[in-house]
C-alpha cells in the first residue's frame, strides 16, 4: 500500500460514505480535486458528496475506477478481494491508506490529533464547534456527524486542523500533531491487539509523532492514559494532565448534573477558576470537555474564551442523541459498544432519568470483541431496568463459532438484570413500546444498526399513546 505522497487530485475512495472516508472525501473535493468513488449503498452522505461534485457508484466493480483517478483511497475494512482494488493494481495505481490521506490533507496547518480507546468523536467535535463558534474556521475530519448528515468535515481557512486519530488498526501513528489528546489507554480491537503491552506500544508511537516543543494532554483520572504519561515523561513534548486528580494541571473541581447537561467548574494552571456548560449528561463527556479546552489553550485560546464556546456544543449524532419523546417515553441512541463506555452512557441516563426506568436496546459489536468482553458488556447493562439484546452485528468480519449474543445476555441476567433476546430487529419496537411506562427513557446502543430502530420505537409508541 503506498503512503502519501501520492497524487490525490483525483482520488476514487473505495467505501466513501463510511464515517472516515467521506469526511476526507469532502474536504478533497472542497480543494478542488476530482473526487470519485463506491460505496454499498445509497445514503444521505453519499447524497452529500455528489452534490460536491463527486461522482459515487453503489456496489464495488472494476468498472468504478474512472479512466483519470490518481489514486485509490482505502480503509482497513476494504478487503484484498475488492474488484476495485485489482483493478487499481492492474493499472498500476497508488493504493493509499485513509490515514496516509489525512495525514497529507494536515500538512502545513496546526494539526491537533485526538486520540484514546472512547471519547474521540466527541472531544474532536466539540475543538471543531467551540473553534468554529470563535471564527477560528478551523478544518476538521471527524468519525461521526454533528447532528447533521455530512457535517463530519471541513475543509476551513484557519491554521488549525483538528483530527479524529484512529487507534484500531495503529494508522494514527501516520500523523504528526503538535498537539495530541490521549482520553484513555484500554484493550480493544482484539483483531489487532493482543494485549495490552501492544496497546501501550502503539500509543507510545503516536505519541512519539508529536511535533518537538508540542504537548500531549493526558486525562490522568483514567488509568491507562496516566501510564502512557510516565512512559513518555522526558520526550521533546510537554505532558499537560486533566482531571479530577490532585494536581492535575486543569482541575476537575466540580461536576453538577443538570438533567440532559452538566456544568463544570474547572481550575485553570493560573490558579483561575472558571465554570462552563457541556450540553451532553455524564462525567465521561465533562472530562472531554475538559481536554478538549486544555488542548485549545496549548495552541494560544484563551481559556476564557474557549470555555463558553465549548457551551456551544450540542452533540454529535448517536451520542446520546435524542431521537423523540412519545406517550412520555424519551427515546436516546447512543453508539457506546464497550463496556466502558456502555456503564458511562448509563451512568449518565440514570443520572438523567430521576424516577423513570432506563430500558436498553443493545447490540453487540463485532464477535472477536464479544468474544473477549461479552462478559463485560453484560456486567455493564446490569446498570439498566430492562434489555433487550440483539444478535451480533459482525460489520467486517466473519462469523466465530460459539460467539453469539447469549454470552451478553447471561452475563446480564446473572449480574440480576431483566434481560432478554430478540433475533430480528423488527420484533423490536413491539417488544418495547410492550415494556415502557411513560417517565422512562429508552437507550438503542450499539455500534451497528441499531440506530435505525428509534423511530420505529417511537412510531410504536404513537400507536399505544
Amino acid at each position: 500500500m503506498t503512503a502519501s505522497p501520492a497524487p490525490l487530485n483525483a482520488p476514487h475512495f473505495i467505501g466513501i460514505g463510511g464515517a472516515g472516508m467521506s469526511g476526507l472525501a469532502k474536504i478533497l473535493a472542497l480543494r478542488g480535486a476530482q473526487v470519485s468513488g463506491s460505496d454499498a449503498k445509497e445514503s444521505t452522505v453519499v447524497l452529500a458528496l455528489r452534490q460536491l461534485g463527486a461522482e459515487v457508484h453503489i456496489g464495488h466493480a472494476a468498472e468504478h475506477v474512472p479512466a483519470g483517478a490518481s489514486a485509490i483511497v482505502v480503509s482497513s475494512a476494504i478487503r484484498e478481494d475488492n474488484p476495485e482494488i485489482a483493478e487499481a493494481r492492474r493499472r498500476g495505481l497508488p493504493i493509499v491508506h485513509r490515514s496516509d490521506a489525512l495525514a497529507a490533507l494536515m500538512e502545513g496547518r496546526r494539526a491537533l490529533a485526538v486520540a484514546g480507546t472512547h471519547g474521540k468523536t466527541t472531544t474532536t467535535s466539540m475543538l471543531a464547534v467551540s473553534l468554529t463558534a470563535l471564527g477560528l474556521d478551523p478544518s476538521f475530519a471527524i468519525g461521526g456527524d454533528l447532528n447533521e448528515p455530512g457535517s463530519n468535515a471541513h475543509h476551513g481557512t484557519g491554521e488549525i486542523f483538528v483530527a479524529e486519530a484512529d487507534e484500531s488498526d495503529r494508522s494514527f501513528q501516520k500523523y504528526t500533531p503538535e498537539v495530541a489528546i490521549v482520553l484513555n489507554v484500554e484493550l480493544d480491537h482484539h483483531a489487532n491487539y493482543a494485549s495490552m503491552d501492544e496497546i501501550y506500544e502503539s500509543f507510545e508511537a503516536f505519541a512519539d509523532r508529536i511535533v518537538p516543543g508540542g504537548a500531549l494532554v493526558v486525562d490522568v483520572d483514567h488509568a491507562g492514559a496516566a501510564e502512557l504519561a510516565s512512559r513518555v515523561a522526558g520526550r521533546a513534548f510537554d505532558i499537560v494532565t486533566v482531571g479530577e486528580a490532585e494536581g492535575a494541571d486543569f482541575r476537575i473541581v466540580k461536576i453538577a448534573p443538570r438533567g440532559m447537561t452538566s456544568e463544570v467548574t474547572l481550575a485553570l494552571p493560573t490558579g483561575d477558576e472558571l465554570t462552563f456548560t457541556v450540553n451532553v449528561p455524564g462525567r465521561h463527556y465533562a472530562h472531554n470537555a475538559v481536554a478538549a479546552l486544555a488542548a485549545g489553550v496549548r495552541l494560544g485560546v484563551p481559556a476564557a474564551e474557549l470555555a463558553p464556546a465549548l457551551s456551544s456544543y450540542q452533540g454529535v449524532r448517536r451520542r446520546l442523541q435524542l431521537k423523540g419523546e412519545s406517550a412520555g417515553v424519551q427515546v436516546i441512541d447512543s453508539y457506546a459498544h464497550h463496556p466502558t463506555e456502555i456503564a458511562a452512557d448509563l451512568q449518565a441516563i440514570r443520572e438523567a432519568a430521576g424516577e423513570g426506568r432506563v430500558v436498553v436496546v443493545f447490540q453487540p459489536h463485532l464477535f472477536s470483541r464479544t468474544r473477549e468482553l461479552g462478559l463485560e458488556m453484560g456486567q455493564a447493562l446490569a446498570l439498566a431496568d430492562q434489555v433487550v439484546v440483539l444478535d451480533i452485528y459482525p460489520a467486517r468480519e466473519d462469523p466465530i463459532p460459539g460467539i453469539t449474543s447469549e454470552i451478553v445476555i447471561e452475563a446480564a441476567r446473572a449480574a440480576g438484570t431483566d434481560v432478554q433476546g430478540a433475533h430480528s430487529l423488527a420484533a423490536v419496537p413491539e417488544i418495547v413500546a410492550g415494556m415502557s411506562k411513560p417517565g422512562d427513557l429508552v437507550l438503542t446502543m450499539g455500534a451497528g444498526d441499531v440506530t435505525f430502530l428509534g423511530p420505529e420505537i417511537l412510531s410504536r409508541l404513537d400507536t399505544l399513546a
